[in-house]
């Protein structure tokens, strides 16, 4: 193989592998995530009515968490058709902490640490269909974890 063909065909290879890196980075809702509000936050990812639905989005969280820094929380959607779950702290510089889009079939479950300013509720925003349902948990925080 000549070293031309073999350039040719390694660009080709890297442009067909960051395709889809460039396709989930104009899907990334830049708005939404800078937002410093929580009215801001929601109105950008485009959530109108909620209803609310402790019984049916379950969160896992501590009351009390030593250290901000590292808060692990866990959130079941009991809703069937579950398309996406947000993650929201309306006392964090930035509000809107995860937004993750469920495939069908997927089960809608995630566990994840996040990072708290001080003490606030967690509010989880689940899409299913053309419904948005939601819950809270508070969780006071004894030591920041971010500024």
């Amino acid at each position: 193989m000549q070293r031309r063909e073999f350039l040719t065909l390694l660009a080709g290879a890297i442009a067909a592998m960051l395709m889809p890196i460039n396709a989930l980075a104009t899907a990334w809702n830049k708005t939404a995530f800078e937002a410093t509000r929580l009215a801001d936050a929601t109105k950008n990812l485009g959530i109108g009515s909620e209803i609310a639905s402790s019984e049916e989005v379950e969160i896992i969280a501590p009351d009390r968490a030593e250290n901000g820094a590292i808060v692990q929380i866990e959130v079941t959607s009991h809703i069937p058709n579950t398309e996406s779950i947000s993650v929201l702290v309306e006392h964090n510089p930035t509000v809107l902490i995860g937004h993750f889009v469920f495939s069908n079939g997927a089960l809608s479950y995630l566990v994840t640490r996040i990072k708290m300013a001080e003490t606030s509720d967690i509010k989880i925003i689940v899409k299913a269909g053309d419904d948005y349902f939601t819950a809270s948990k508070n969780v006071v925080v004894l030591e920041n974890g971010c500024g």
